[in-house]
This record gives structure tokens, sequence and C-alpha cells, in this order.
């Protein structure tokens, strides 16, 4: 039995490893351009590290680093990293019916280690599952997370080599990362005319004296869009 237990654990980690590799490779330079960041904007080692294990989400934690540089208020980067991080709840609302079979620990571990990439590598994985094998899940949200706090770390302790940061293209990490976030949403017309609606919204107020309070209301008024978008197609259905 103990070496059964063995095979199959090993199955399953390696399985997990493998299915984490891609977000791993990901992570790494993307954390790297976190950390950079985070020391240049004034962030000590341990707040640096501690933002990747307790936060865990490089889209809030990028736009984190720009609000702290702008001096905004501790509510509005609160509230801009509450309306970032919401899509989580959809994602795990979305995965929880594979979960059954994991204790209410095992789902709140889970669910804290959920993020966009994890959700699609699970979402691909859990098609004609019932029950995952636990051992392969946490695995690869565990590779994936490490993977992004080792890149925060490193890319704050190599800070100083990037002063610079134009010139390497660092500062450019938070744009692409959204960018990247949004060419994989849009799969239809009504996500199109929505990302439209919202640049040009964010832009708009960006020029008016709104302070950072234009990510907020771009934000919502985008999520409201595509929600009386996509209830009025299924009126039509």
């Amino acid at each position: 039995m103990g070496k059964n237990f063995r095979e199959s654990f090993y199955i399953a980690f390696k399985d997990g490893a493998t299915r984490s590799l891609p977000i791993v490779l990901g992570y790494i330079p993307i954390g790297l351009a976190f950390g950079i960041l985070a020391a240049n904007v004034g962030l000590n080692s341990l707040e640096t590290t501690f933002m990747s294990i307790i936060v865990y989400a490089g889209s809030a934690q990028l736009i984190s680093l720009g609000l702290i540089e702008s001096q905004a208020g501790l509510f509005t980067i609160v509230m801009t990293t509450f309306l970032v991080n919401l899509r989580h709840t959809l994602m795990s609302a979305a995965l929880s019916p594979h979960l059954k079979h994991l204790s209410r620990l095992q789902q709140a571990y889970f669910a804290f280690e959920l993020t966009d990439e994890s959700f699609a590598v699970h979402s691909r994985d859990f098609k004609g599952e019932t029950n995952p094998v636990a051992i392969r899940l946490f695995t690869t949200n565990t590779l994936a997370h490490l993977s992004w706090v080792s890149g925060s770390a490193l890319g704050f302790y190599t800070g100083a080599l990037f002063t610079n940061l134009e010139s390497w293209g660092i500062d450019y990490a938070l744009p692409a990362m959204f960018i990247a976030l949004l060419a994989m949403q849009l799969d239809n017309k009504r996500k199109y005319l929505v990302g439209a609606f919202a640049m040009l919204l964010s832009t708009f107020l960006f020029i008016l004296p709104v302070g950072h309070w234009y990510i907020i209301i771009a934000t919502l008024a985008g999520a409201t869009a595509g929600a009386l978008l996509d209830l009025r197609q299924e009126r039509k259905v």
C-alpha cells in the first residue's frame, strides 16, 4: 500500500509540475519586473516579498505600485485592488463544482492560489473530470506561486541594476499584462465594444481632474456595459 501511495503521489506531482511549467515560465519574468519596480518605488525587500506572498495578483500588485508612486490614498489603492481582483470570485465559482471532494480547508487554499493563468489550466483539465487529484492541483498552484515570489525577490535585489526602467522596457510590464489579459478575453463582438468603451472612457476621465478615480469609474462602467450587453443577448435567445 505504501508503494502504491508513493507511485500515485509521484505521478500526481509530476502531472501538476508539468501543467505548471507554462505558468512558471511566464511568472518569473513578470515577477522580476514587479520586484524591480517595487525597489524603484521605495518598497523594502520584506514588503515586496510579502505582497507577492499575500496578495499574489500580478495585475493588482503592479497597479498598486503605480498608485503608491503617485501617492494615492489608501482607500483608492484598496478599492482599485478589490475591483481588479473581483474576477477571482467568478473564477472560483466556475471551478467550484469540480472541487466538492476537497475539504473546506483545501478549497480555501485552492481559491487563494487561483490566478488567471492557473484558472485557464484548470478549466481545460477539468473538462470530463469529476474528482481531479488534489496533489496535482496543489502542485500546479504552489509551484506557480513560488515562481512568482522568487521572481519578485530576485527582481528586488537586482533592481539597482535597472535604474533607467524605460531603457529596458520594464516600465511597460503593467500595460503589457493588462493588454495580454484583455486579448485573452476578446472572443466576440460585445467584448470588443466593451473594451473600446472602457478605454475611451478611462482616457477621457484621465484628462479630467478626477484623480485616480478614473480607473475605478471606467472599470465599473465597463463591467456594467458588458453585463447589460450579455443580458440583452440572452433575452434575444
